[in-house]
């Protein structure tokens, strides 16, 4: 027997003729379809326009991740702040990081390599942002009853040790997120998306 989930093929095939009269059509998926991951909103459209069109509406928060390590969340982490329209993601440390598991969302983002702690910092500071980190330590404040800045950045550590002491130390707010099970933490990448969501239902009207 087979399953009906395996049958189902991911966007749209090839756009009948004659195609539509807009610019921010692409004609190679017009011709060939478009399987991406992108909502349905946006078949067909190429890649600078979705760009164009998420710059006008994105959310006044940016997400940035320490990348001391090789640390397989972060690719999840970037994913969700794609997913909640983050006005910018920001890669502190290393500037390579695993994209697969991004899922290509990141091309539809504005990513940004610091190179250091101190450089990102520099660069919050400039633009105004309070830094709210999200880790599980002494003093840190619960998230679900928490006013999160509406501008603002979340920083998130790697998994495993988390925020590491310049982090920590940089941070204006450290929230943590309420745990109820046996395990010390969860998984870096679901708690970003939690912190997100956080933040979302306190600024975005849905």
């Amino acid at each position: 027997m087979t399953d009906d989930h395996t049958k189902r093929e991911i966007g749209v095939g090839p756009h009948p003729e004659p195609w539509p009269d807009d610019p921010r059509l692409d004609p190679d998926l017009l011709a060939e379809g478009d399987r991406r991951n992108v909502i349905d909103g946006y078949r067909y459209w190429s890649r600078e326009a979705i760009v164009a069109d998420l710059d006008l509406r994105r959310h006044p928060f940016h997400v940035a991740i320490e990348n001391w390590q090789h640390d397989f969340n972060i690719g999840s982490i970037v994913r969700n702040a794609n997913a909640f329209l983050a006005g910018g993601v920001h890669i502190v440390g290393k500037r390579r990081w695993n994209r697969r598991g991004a899922m290509v969302t990141d091309r539809y983002l504005h990513v940004k390599h610091h190179a250091t702690m101190v450089e990102f910092i520099e660069w919050a500071t400039d633009e105004g942002l309070p830094i709210i980190g999200i880790d599980i330590l002494p003093g840190a404040v619960p998230i679900e009853t928490t006013d999160l800045p509406e501008r603002c950045v979340l920083l998130f550590g790697q998994e495993g040790p988390g925020l590491s002491t310049e982090a920590r130390d940089a941070c204006d707010t450290v929230c943590s997120i309420a745990q109820f099970g046996s395990t010390r933490s969860i998984n870096a990448g679901v708690a970003s998306g939690i912190a997100m969501h956080v933040w979302i239902q306190q600024h975005v009207e849905l």
